[in-house]
């Protein structure tokens, strides 16, 4: 309120001493723009322009001594600007297999890893906070809001985390309800959650409701999709219709990851679907940076602008060529005629 008091007792100040000066200019108006005694039409607004810069000045100066100085740290990031991405990584024996990537030469976990590395480098890492929940015949957290990205790597490529279960079925619900449980308390909308997974047989009742921090949800699946590899008897391959499914009933995606990175597309929507405009992000301080750069420039340029493009009029004696000046004038002379004599 204060600075708003400044701002109008200056503008008032200002428009009083412009009201001022046009009488003064009145008198002297033939000399100043010429037989016209009149300025150009765009400068009739300059007394309302320079007496708005003037405010404008005044309250960005008053509103930056008034509010709290605004400190500059290098980990601070705001609460809004803050995500959480929470992977549901299916870490049984059958994940060990090799027959994943472009070439069939990775590891399920192996293709896991790769795709997580280019996801990690095209995403703003600094706002992220990573979850993992390791899921097998259950499902235990590992880590929870890191933003160590090497803890990451060294979980999803090195660590062997099946010997921290009984050997059993997979169960993707248990860890996808372990992950709802983790993201609860969040933000709402500031969560993604993504399963890494080659499938598994899902029952038809019992998917966890996702809260409501959680925005999107991906479901990547890994390993050929077609030919499979045996293991405990029995064949594995990437069960992509089962994987598809679950994207569905959890209102997400389904990427194929056993031959392609994520999408750029589908990175730039979880990483920019919730942030602000840049306007919306703009506080008191900022706006009166603005007004002060706006104000002082007008202040500055206005008397130039004025004095060059003001009036079209120019007083003084008009500069005559050289040539034209040594020139000599050519003077027409008439010829007078005799009339002929008329005989006697």
């Amino acid at each position: 309120m204060v600075a708003e008091l400044a701002a109008l007792i200056a503008l008032m100040v200002a428009l009083a001493a412009e009201a001022l000066h046009w009488q003064r200019t009145r008198r002297i108006a033939r000399l100043a723009f010429g037989p016209y005694t009149t300025p150009r039409l765009w400068a009739r607004w300059v007394p309302l322009l320079a007496a708005m810069s003037v405010a404008a000045v005044v309250w960005g100066l008053t509103t930056l001594m008034t509010i709290e100085p605004k400190t500059h740290t290098t980990h601070t990031i705001a609460d809004g600007e803050l995500k959480h991405l929470v992977l549901v990584l299916d870490v049984s024996p059958s994940m060990l297999l090799v027959d994943a990537g472009p070439d069939g030469k990775q590891s399920r976990r192996q293709r896991v890893d790769s795709l997580m590395k280019s996801f990690f480098e095209r995403v703003q890492l600094p706002n992220y906070r990573t979850s993992v929940v390791a899921v097998y015949n259950g499902a235990k957290p590992v880590v929870i809001d890191t933003k160590d990205r090497e803890v990451i790597s060294n979980i999803l490529e090195d660590l062997p985390l099946h010997f921290a279960f009984n050997i059993g079925k997979t169960d993707l619900f248990s860890g996808l309800g372990e992950a709802a449980e983790i993201v609860k308390n969040f933000e709402p909308k500031s969560t993604t959650l993504m399963l890494l997974s080659d499938g598994d047989s899902v029952p038809s009742t019992g998917m966890p409701e996702m809260p409501a921090s959680v925005e999107h949800v991906i479901v990547v699946g890994v390993g050929d999709p077609v030919s499979g590899k045996f293991i405990a008897g029995s064949q594995s391959r990437q069960d992509a219709s089962t994987l598809r499914q679950i994207a569905l009933r959890l209102g997400g995606v389904y990427h194929d990851g056993n031959e392609k990175h994520l999408s750029t597309d589908l990175i730039r929507t979880i990483a920019s679907s919730d942030s602000e405009s840049v306007l919306k992000k703009l506080t008191r301080r900022e706006f009166a940076l603005i007004a002060c750069g706006v104000g002082a420039t007008l202040c500055a340029v206005l008397p130039l602008l004025l004095h060059y493009f003001g009036t079209a009029w120019r007083p003084g004696v008009l500069q005559t060529t050289a040539a034209s000046a040594n020139s000599t004038p050519r003077v027409r002379r008439k010829v007078h005629r005799r009339a002929p004599a008329t005989p006697l």
